[in-house]
């Protein structure tokens, strides 16, 4: 039998065909390699290529300052010693597995160090071999994931350098390539002084109030670059697919922020469901977690198709959650909902597929207010005062958060220089508080 199937790298699932078909083979592979050391004479063949395999191993997982126990493995498990020995049937294999161990003891990480122990009471040497081999390929992943994290910097400031050179080439080109950025950023700039603030800035986070309507028309807050940019990103969730004048510097993203639009809606629907069913049911079912995440389940199942079959899927969505209400409600001994009752839930839930419902409306608002936050605050100090509606998806919230956080965070890295530049034209220097667009 070949040798080279003993690796396990790849995990299938057990009930696969391709997944059974593997196991079949290395289980047969393992059976031969006990064969081989259990007959007499032994055959050290495969023991051979298994600790070659180990020794390259090992050696990938030092750093190039670990010289003295790179030549100590090259000594110990020296490929022409071991052919010798095994020729005169003197090769060790217990042994040589037992060095192996103690190495591997020195290199894993300490994650792994379970795993290397439990190694130390196996005394079959096949069974040991395939033991050593499905944590060394644990932790070949642990050093791959560490010299990532490692090099991310350095990547991400190269990915970050690389965008804006290639941007400057074609700006150099087309001297009228920003010509939509600055136009978005102009909305942004007129939205902010048309509306109250509606998430506290950096300096001043007690409160997520914002001024009165009377207050609002009279806003003499000087703008900031940093939330007129805060502001255009929020806009870029409410663009009209058919408006073609999307912001150079973005279209890369535009996808992934379709993306985050759909998602952003989809919870919107998500939390105005909750809340009119919490209206219905009370705080005995919704005090339930179980019964939360089953109606959450629910609701984003039903809403895949939203934008095919809305009234469809709206449709669905009421009819199941009623059912799930009324059906726990009897569970627990409950009152169950009348027919009068149950028709009122029916018909609210539906509503809120409309855009104009009140409920619909304010959640929308609130989750925008959310993300705003997000983008000045950050996401954790964001989720400490979430606003009321919105608790019970707080998970969800985090997540699109993060990702909203992360890909402006990037492209104001790459195209920071050039919003500063468009702002400084936007705000009169009485105005600005900041000389340059900050980091979000």
């Amino acid at each position: 039998m070949n040798c080279d199937y003993y690796m396990e790298e790849k995990v299938l699932p057990p009930s696969s065909l391709e997944g059974k078909v593997k196991e079949t083979v290395h289980n047969a592979f393992w059976d031969h390699l006990k064969e081989q050391l259990s007959a007499t004479p032994p055959d050290f063949s495969c023991a051979l290529e298994l600790l070659k395999e180990i020794k390259e191993i090992l050696l990938s997982l030092l750093l190039p300052r670990q010289n003295r126990l790179r030549t100590e493995i090259e000594e110990a498990l020296d490929t022409d010693l071991l052919k010798q020995e095994a020729e005169h049937g003197a090769l060790k294999v217990l042994y040589l597995s037992k060095y192996v161990l103690n190495m591997m003891a020195l290199l894993c990480a300490p994650l792994r160090d379970e795993a290397v122990q439990k190694l130390e009471n196996i005394t079959d040497p096949v069974w040991l071999l395939r033991g050593i081999f499905q944590v060394l390929g644990l932790m070949k992943m642990d050093m791959v994931n560490y010299t990532i994290q490692s090099l991310q910097p350095h990547l991400q400031e190269h990915s970050i350098q690389y965008e804006r050179a290639k941007f400057q080439e074609l700006l150099n080109k087309q001297p009228s390539l920003l010509n939509h950025t600055t136009k978005w950023l102009t909305q942004a700039a007129a939205d902010l002084t048309m509306s109250p603030p509606t998430c506290p800035d950096t300096s001043d986070s007690s409160s997520l109030a914002g001024p009165s309507p009377n207050e609002a028309t009279n806003n003499s807050e000087p703008l900031s670059p940093t939330m007129v940019l805060c502001q255009g990103f929020l806009n870029l969730l409410l663009w009209d697919p058919e408006n073609e004048e999307f912001p150079e510097t973005l279209l890369m993203d535009r996808t992934r922020l379709q993306e985050l639009k759909s998602q952003l809606h989809q919870l919107t629907i998500m939390a105005s469901v909750l809340l009119v069913a919490s209206s219905f049911s009370g705080s005995v079912l919704f005090g339930s977690p179980q019964f939360v995440d089953k109606l959450k389940r629910i609701t984003k199942s039903l809403l895949e198709d939203f934008h095919s079959r809305p009234e469809e899927a709206i449709l669905t969505v009421s009819e199941q959650v009623s059912q799930e209400i009324h059906q726990s409600l009897k569970n627990m001994g409950l009152v169950a909902l009348s027919s009068d009752n149950t028709a009122s839930l029916m018909g609210q839930l539906q509503n809120i597929a409309k855009k104009e419902n009140c409920v619909h409306s304010v959640i929308d608002q609130r989750i925008r207010l959310f993300l705003k936050c997000c983008l000045v605050l950050g996401v954790q100090r964001s989720l400490l005062d979430l606003p009321g509606g919105l608790t019970l998806i707080e998970a969800e919230l985090a997540e699109l958060g993060q990702k909203f956080v992360n890909l402006t965070h990037h492209n104001q890295q790459v195209f920071g220089p050039y919003y500063t530049e468009i702002l400084e034209t936007l705000i009169s220097p009485t105005q600005a508080l900041e000389t340059k667009v900050e980091s979000v």
